[in-house]
């Protein structure tokens, strides 16, 4: 049986002898790594055929989820470059200020329209993705040769990824079709969800994931998602979903885990063996680092991309170390921009320093302090914040009423997740504060940007989508 790390090291390092040692590796691609234009034009019964030869043994099986890994690091709502939500939302909210000159980011000026390629590439992607985790579900099913222990594992991953991929895209587009099966016949005819029912079978999956997954992880690299990975996601489920227990029950079940253990060097939270990471993504080669890094740092100005807006910045409290620490300033002399620096590789090093962190600890305490205050313990609420707050190199918090803790805790998010995957976005959507935060500082700003528009192809492949959004 082919060890889980070797397989993950060898795949994302696209070693050529492992390759040509496994044949049906290759098919595992095909499978997990093949691209179509949208979910619903994928054609099953050449899939089942690769499902049953794939999931003939754990390696392939193990390598299929390496691959769909790889896909969403490089591609899609995660993908730490210019395409992923973490660059889209901060243009479309009020991190970045965008510089790229031969290209309008109709994200930055809040334009967005049904045919935009943005749009429709986190869209495809996804369900893409979706798509090859329920491939992977299905082919588990039906083998014999996997043992119970490989499946659970598995299984835990595909459904984890699943409600992971579901949960961005309604928090994008609104209401949508919640895909459970590889059936191209189904999948070409179905009509959206509402959100609370996409938001209940977000929690039927991540429930049966925790039940599967085990609580230690499969690699010391913390690069396959774990039970603690799945209740990190639940607890930020819960939190949108406004069930406050619950939301500080899960965030309790991963901050209780002995294996996570609090870092107060701000310069070691973002390497790749810091011990508050929940669930980060390896590099694809050996000597690489993260696409956020290579991405976000420049040297020189004017920026060749995006730039934190110095408004952010200057919004930091005086003596934050997060600003002195996870951004840089670069001047010409007469101008000055920003970047930010949580990762500070913007290039290969010998051996891969820094994985793109994807869960990690500190949004666990935030999420629970938040959740303590509307259930008014508002001691325990202080105690997760004030955690955050000191490592910063802040003083204690001084509000007193659970609405005042509240507060802090948003603006502390603001300052502490920045740049990673759109939480500034999705924190003044649901709190209600996207119009009175975006329309003071956008002036492409219109309330209908909540949602953003379905694709148009999409639409007229099925039109059981359809109504398009409000506004497009």
């Amino acid at each position: 049986m082919i060890n889980r790390l070797t397989i993950f090291k060898k795949l994302l390092h696209k070693s050529a002898k492992y390759l040509n040692n496994n044949s049906r590796f290759l098919i595992a691609l095909c499978l997990t790594l093949g691209s179509c234009d949208s979910f619903v034009e994928v054609d099953l019964p050449a899939s089942q055929l690769t499902t049953k030869t794939v999931f003939e043994d754990a390696g392939t099986a193990k390598a299929a989820m390496a691959g769909l890994y790889a896909k969403m690091r490089d591609g899609g709502i995660l993908a730490g470059n210019s395409n992923g939500v973490s660059c889209n939302l901060g243009l479309y909210a009020d991190e970045f200020d965008y510089y790229y000159q031969y290209s309008v980011s109709y994200f930055y000026t809040n334009s967005l329209f049904p045919g935009d390629l943005g749009v429709s590439d986190i869209w495809n992607r996804s369900y893409s993705q979706i798509y090859s985790a329920n491939a992977v579900l299905e082919g588990l099913d039906i083998s014999t040769a996997i043992t119970e222990a490989d499946k659970n594992q598995l299984q835990g991953e595909a459904l984890f990824i699943r409600a992971l991929l579901h949960f961005y895209l309604l928090n994008l587009y609104g209401d949508i079709p919640y895909i459970n099966t590889t059936d191209y016949t189904q999948n070409s005819k179905v009509s959206r969800l509402s959100t609370e029912k996409v938001y209940n079978l977000i929690v039927m999956d991540l429930n049966k994931a925790i039940e599967l997954l085990p609580e230690d992880y499969v690699s010391p690299e913390r690069i396959i998602p774990n039970r603690s990975t799945a209740n990190a996601l639940l607890a930020r489920v819960y939190l949108y979903m406004g069930l406050y227990p619950e939301a500080s029950n899960a965030a309790s079940a991963v901050l209780n885990d002995p294996q996570y253990i609090w870092e107060t060097d701000l310069d070691k939270i973002f390497l790749k063996e810091s011990s508050t990471t929940i669930w980060q993504f390896m590099p694809n080669t050996a000597d690489s680092n993260t696409a956020e890094g290579s991405f976000y740092i420049f040297t020189s100005g004017p920026p060749p991309n995006v730039a934190l807006k110095s408004d952010f910045v200057n919004a930091f409290e005086e003596g934050d170390q997060r600003k002195t620490h996870w951004i840089t300033e670069v001047t010409d002399g007469t101008s000055t921009w920003y970047h930010a620096s949580k990762y500070k590789q913007a290039s290969t090093t010998p051996s891969s320093v820094e994985y793109s962190v994807v869960f990690r600890l500190a949004e666990q305490y935030l999420i629970r302090s938040e959740a303590r205050a509307y259930q008014g313990d508002l001691i325990g609420a202080k105690e997760d914040l004030n955690l955050i707050r000191t490592t910063a190199g802040l003083s204690p918090t001084s509000a007193v009423t659970g609405e005042e803790i509240i507060t802090d805790v948003l603006n502390q998010r603001r300052f502490e997740l920045f740049t990673e995957f759109g939480q500034r976005f999705f924190d003044l959507k649901r709190t209600g504060k996207l119009d009175e935060t975006l329309s003071a500082s956008k002036a492409g700003w219109n309330t209908t940007d909540a949602l953003w528009p379905l694709p148009a192809l999409e639409l007229n492949s099925n039109p059981n989508l359809n109504p398009q959004n409000p506004g497009y």
